[in-house]
């Protein structure tokens, strides 16, 4: 069955449905767009991260604070 046969036979079943059903149809058919939206984002993220390596330019940052920072001091 093509693309094109499966919308047909859904707008066939849509029409049968009262409005209050044809609604949660919509509802989920936009909860599966935004779940496969939300995946391709996450993979193409996922893909720039392993590429781009972000934290790279933090080899050659300069040392800004040493363990005697990190100590608690009293007065």
């Amino acid at each position: 069955m093509t693309k094109e046969d499966v919308i047909n036979k859904t707008l066939k079943v849509l029409d049968q449905l009262p409005v209050e059903k044809i609604q949660e149809v919509n509802d989920f058919a936009d909860f599966v767009l935004k779940k496969l939206e939300d995946q391709t984002l996450r993979i193409g993220i996922q893909k720039l991260v392993e590429k781009g390596k972000p934290s790279e330019f933090l080899k050659d940052e300069e040392d800004i604070y040493t363990v005697e920072d990190l100590k608690e001091r009293y007065r």
